[in-house]
Order: structure tokens, then sequence, then C-alpha cells
């Protein structure tokens, strides 16, 4: 078990690491949270959502992810509810209030149908807290930290964030708080994020470990390495390096941005600088502007019309601008968005950015799938794969401009494209990780800067992510000793 002082101090990258590391011993491993609540999700091959966090250490742990990994999750969609999915299927719509009352058992349940499925199968579990096991007034409805490790009597990782200061207090501080028996679990601290030379930590561990009984198994260094991430609070930390990039890309940060997961292979990309823009910032203009997906399309649509960058958007594709919406940034490309149901708060029709010809409903039915599919555009008969999250139906209004419009993809339903190839919508995440058509595309905006191309022919994204994962091996094997978790 892998717990942490705070949020993001930590866990899913040491967990994946783990499940590298382990795998590479020879293990069949999996990785386990119990709860997680992000609106980063993946679909499995099932067609269930999972958080992103454990598809991809399912992914480092070198099997497929299934829904058994992430039992629980919960998607924040404003107005103080969440969407609840049981083992990748919608369960309902909740408060944190109501939580406890309608959920708390049965997802106890599932829970537990979960973990015995996966020990069925694998020789060890990789199990994932949340948050901080110490939050006293959450401790009884806690599903994801001390309770799985008592029940399953795992030996478990404290994991501390030093770069963010007070470490030590926030140790000791939540062993404090732990009940006895919790606290026998815990086997090792490990300090992540240390900046500095590590024998002026020295005299620091060694007064943690008489303290507390508990020895430090391990001290990681600051990595500026990209890890796919949980939750949005993440994109406040993301302040790229990069030196003399080539093309900038904006990506608007919607107040409830969902699934930016999708841009980590335009991070990786060398010569692109991404930024994340506010709604009430300045847009400028960038190479390409992003729109991307969200688990409330038509909140966040207002906010976008209420601080000006609906505006800041037409002009800027009104100047030859490229702008690329993906899943309800596609949505809010459109004419209208209508919710007949009220399912995002109150019923109406409202207008879109009247970008492109098409209509949206949301209704009830959620498609969440996986796709394959064949490319149209920029390139002919690329291999495509991604998967589809969203509610409503989108529909190709008939015009006299329709024909002025062509499919991305071979399935004319899943994205659509200008004649100009300046305004492009899909519903298809993970459509960078293809990376001849990330490079095509991108070479379309190189072109415009009068800029010679880069080669396409390169491996996709998931390999470049493996190099990532054994290198996340490397990193328990130089930093951390496992002793005390494996005598």
């Amino acid at each position: 078990m892998v717990v942490g002082t705070t949020s993001h101090a930590g866990k899913s990258f040491l967990t994946a690491a783990l499940c590298r590391f382990f795998a590479q011993q020879g293990y069949r491993v999996a990785p386990f949270k119990a709860q997680n609540m992000s609106l980063n999700a993946y679909v499995t091959m099932n067609g269930g959502e999972i958080g992103i966090a454990q598809a991809v250490q399912a992914w480092a742990a070198g099997v497929n992810p299934v829904v058994e990994m992430n039992p629980i999750l919960l998607k924040p969609q404003g107005d103080m509810t969440s969407q609840v999915i049981f083992k990748g299927k919608v369960a309902g719509v909740t408060t944190a209030s109501e939580y406890y009352e309608k959920y708390f058992d049965r997802g106890w349940q599932t829970i537990q149908e979960c973990l015995a499925r996966l020990e069925m199968e694998f020789d060890l579990l990789i199990c994932e807290g949340a948050g901080s096991p110490a939050e006293i007034n959450l401790k009884h409805r806690d599903l994801s930290n001390m309770r799985i490790a008592t029940y399953l009597n795992a030996p478990t990782i404290l994991i501390v964030d030093i770069d963010r200061g007070g470490s030590f207090a926030h140790v000791v501080g939540t062993l404090a708080l732990l009940e006895p028996e919790e606290k026998a679990l815990i086997k090792g601290v490990v300090i992540n994020k240390f900046r500095g030379q590590k024998s002026l930590l020295d005299s620091g561990i060694s007064w943690l470990e008489n303290y507390t009984g508990i020895p430090v198994i391990g001290v990681i260094p600051y990595l500026n390495q990209l890890f796919p991430s949980e939750d949005s609070l993440d994109l406040m930390e993301r302040r790229s390096l990069k030196q003399n990039t080539d093309l900038t890309i904006a990506i608007i940060r919607l107040p409830h941005i969902s699934n930016f997961t999708d841009f980590d292979p335009l991070e990786a990309e060398p010569t692109i600088q991404v930024k994340y823009v506010y709604p009430e910032d300045n847009l400028g203009h960038p190479d390409a502007v992003i729109l991307p997906g969200t688990k409330t399309t038509i909140a966040d649509l207002l906010i976008l019309k209420e601080k000006g960058m609906i505006q800041q958007i037409k002009d800027y594709v009104t100047s030859g601008g490229t702008i690329l919406g993906i899943c309800g940034g596609f949505q809010m490309l459109g004419e209208t968005i209508s919710d007949l149901e009220g399912l995002e708060g109150k019923k109406g029709e409202y207008q879109g950015l009247n970008l492109l010809p098409i209509q949206t409903i949301l209704n009830q039915e959620k498609i969440a799938r996986q796709r394959e599919v064949i490319s149209v555009y920029p390139e002919k008969d690329l291999p495509i794969d991604g998967y589809e999250i969203h509610q409503g139906q989108t529909y190709l209004m008939i015009s006299d401009q329709t024909n002025q419009y062509y499919p991305i993809f071979n399935d004319n339903d899943l994205g659509l494209v200008d004649q100009d190839q300046l305004i492009w919508g899909c519903y298809l995440h993970g459509v960078f990780d293809n990376s001849s058509w990330r490079r095509s595309w991108l070479n379309q905006l190189r072109k415009k800067r009068g800029m010679m191309a880069l080669p396409t022919g390169i491996p996709n994204y998931k390999i470049q992510r493996e190099e990532m994962f054994n290198n996340l091996g490397k990193i328990v094997e130089e930093y951390l000793d496992l002793t005390p978790i494996f005598p």
C-alpha cells in the first residue's frame, strides 16, 4: 500500500514505479485504487471508465487496464455534485453529504469484490491511497486509505513531498493521527522531490527514524519527467522549462477541464511550447488553440462567454488561427448545445461558437468505448486509436455550407474539419498519442510559419511512455530500499 501525507505527494508516481519494478522482477502485478476522484478518465477494453492514473499504472505493470483496478470513480461536475461510477459504469449523481448514506456500503462491497477478483489473477497488488490517510473528519467514510491497508494487512509506504516544505511535520502529524493498528502497517517513509545535496538531509532523517521508529526507505530527487496526472491541481505546477521552441499551442484552461492527459504527447514534443490559458486571460496569437474536454460543457461555455474568451477565440479564427476542439470542446465549436433534461442544470438551448455546422443534444446515455479508425485528414490512411467518453449526440447540420466540411476519420460522426483545415473538432481522446497523425497536424502549423516538416514515421507515444516506465523502475532500484517491505 502507498499512502501520502498530502494530495499530490507522489502516490500515483510511486505506485507506477513499483508496478514496473516488480513486473521487471517477474511478478504478475496490478495496481489498485479503491476510490478515485478525477476528471481524467480512461476507457477499458470492455467500455468501463477508470481513473487515468490506474490505466497508466497497469501499463507500467505490463497488463491491460480493467475496471477492478479502480472500482469507484467520482467525477466532479459542478454545483457540489459528482457523477458516481461503480466498476466502470455510471451509478448515479450525488452530493458529498449524500454519498456516505447512499453509496458507502455498496462501495465497500464493490471494493471487496474487485480485490477478490484481482487476488485470483495477480501475484502482487500495489494499492494507492487518496489524499491523506489522516483526515480525521473524513476517516469514517474513507474507502481508499488505511481501511484498505488493514483489510489486506498490507505493508504500507508513507510518501511525503519535501519540496512543499514542512515534510517532517507532515510525516509526524500523519502518524500521530493514525490508529495503533494502522500505524503498525507503516513499514517505511519515502521522501519525494528532494532538491540539493542529500548529505544535508541525513541529520533530519536520523531524527525522524529515531522519533517515529519507522525507517526512511528512500529519498527520490526532484524529477522533471512528465507523468500523467490525476487531477487539475497538477496544471498549476506545470511550468515548461523548454527554450527555443518552434510553435506555441494554447490550451484553454476550462474550469471543469477533463482528460488533459490528452496533451502529454504535445508536451513531450521538444519543438512545442504548451501553455494553459484561463478564460480571463489574454489569448494572444499562438500557433494553435485547443478547447479540451470538460465534465460540464454548458457551464464552461457560459464562463468562456462571460469572461470574453469566446470573442477572443472568434477573432483569433477570423485572423487565420487554427483551433481544435476535443470532446466537450468539439461540442462548443458547434451552433447549439441543447440540454432538454436539465442534466447540467437549467434546461435549455445554448449558443456555441458557431464555427462548425453541428448541433449537440445532451442526454442520459453515456458513450464510453475504445475506437480504432483510419485518418482522412491531415493525412490519409493512418491507423488511429483512442477512446470516446461523452454524453450527448452530435449531428451534422444540412446546409449549403456542409460540403465545405470534411470528416477527419473514416467515421463521419467522430470528427470534422473545415476545407481550409483551420477548424478541427473530434470526439477522440488520445488522438495525439498517434505520433504520425500528431506530427502531420503539427506540420500544417509549421508550414504556415515557413518551417521544415518534422518526420512523421516515428513510434507512437506509448513507445515513448514505455521508456518512461523503465526509468521509473530504475528509480525504485536506485533510490529505494524495499527490505522493510519485502524482508
